[in-house]
């Protein structure tokens, strides 16, 4: 039999049904996300453990029995008002850039006398971890609604943040995958979860301005080192060293890039 010559105007309308078909399946399916993370955004489990961070926070403990209320965040000692908004930053006693997390764990050192290797040692949500987990949600929680400001003045400073930048574009591991493999391009998305461009202002805050976070999925508070650590492992990268420069370059890399965005954490992830 032989067939018809399929015209092109035929050919077109074919191609933009499927065209329209696509684009209405993934209107419903962002307008069924939307709907969801309304759903669950009422009554963020975050709060219990910023409940418990405060407690800590106040605790006295470790070989010294003493608590963390005179830790200095980078606004004076004992301040958490507004601290997690400029972290990371140059600390001048350590000299080195850090994060929250990595600040904390000198702040646990120099106050409280627990080792730091314990800290670096435990496993996520157990133990000096899941203590770290509510500290951390105690402090961010004190700069929800700031914005972003964090500094690359100082040398050290700028400097992490060209680390972070090219760790960020590192390709690695057997999918030969970087950062910016999911977090360059705007639109994308993995599974039913955006996948901001952190290159963009807009994209790093809509990341770095929404972790730490509660995620409904695994029942865990998740700190941004874990969120770092989730996302190497997705890679099939090796996970780096808890508190690391490697860590801290990336955290510095998306802070600075969200500078002016309103921060949102505790976040509340699927």
């Amino acid at each position: 039999m032989k067939l018809r010559p399929i015209h092109f105007q035929t050919y077109l309308t074919c191609v933009v049904l499927v065209f329209f078909t696509l684009n209405t399946q993934a209107q419903s399916t962002a307008d069924e996300i939307a709907k969801y993370r309304e759903m669950i955004a009422d009554g963020n489990p975050s709060e219990l453990y910023e409940m418990a961070g405060e407690e800590l926070w106040k605790k006295p403990a470790g070989p010294k029995n003493a608590s963390l209320e005179k830790c200095d965040l980078g606004m004076g000692p004992g301040i958490v008002d507004g601290a997690a908004a400029r972290l990371p930053k140059y600390f001048k006693d350590t000299n080195r850039v850090q994060d929250l997390e990595s600040r904390l764990m000198t702040c646990m050192e120099t106050l409280q006398g627990i080792s730091v290797q314990s800290v670096i040692d435990a496993k996520f949500g157990v133990g000096p971890k899941k203590d770290m987990d509510a500290i951390v949600a105690y402090v961010v929680t004190h700069s929800k609604g700031n914005k972003v400001n964090v500094s690359i003045k100082h040398p050290k400073e700028k400097m992490m943040y060209e680390m972070g930048k090219r760790a960020f574009n590192f390709q690695g591991g057997p999918y030969d995958f970087s950062c910016a493999s999911c977090h360059s391009i705007p639109g994308r998305r993995i599974r039913l979860q955006d996948l901001p461009d952190i290159t963009t202002p807009e994209g790093a805050i809509s990341g770095w301005g929404y972790w730490p976070a509660y995620r409904v999925s695994s029942g865990q508070f998740w700190t941004m080192q874990q969120r770092i650590n989730d996302c190497l492992r997705q890679q099939r990268l090796p996970f780096p060293i808890y508190g690391s420069d490697f860590t801290i370059a990336l955290s510095m890399y998306m802070a600075q890039n969200a500078n002016g965005g309103i921060i949102q954490t505790p976040g509340l992830k699927r």
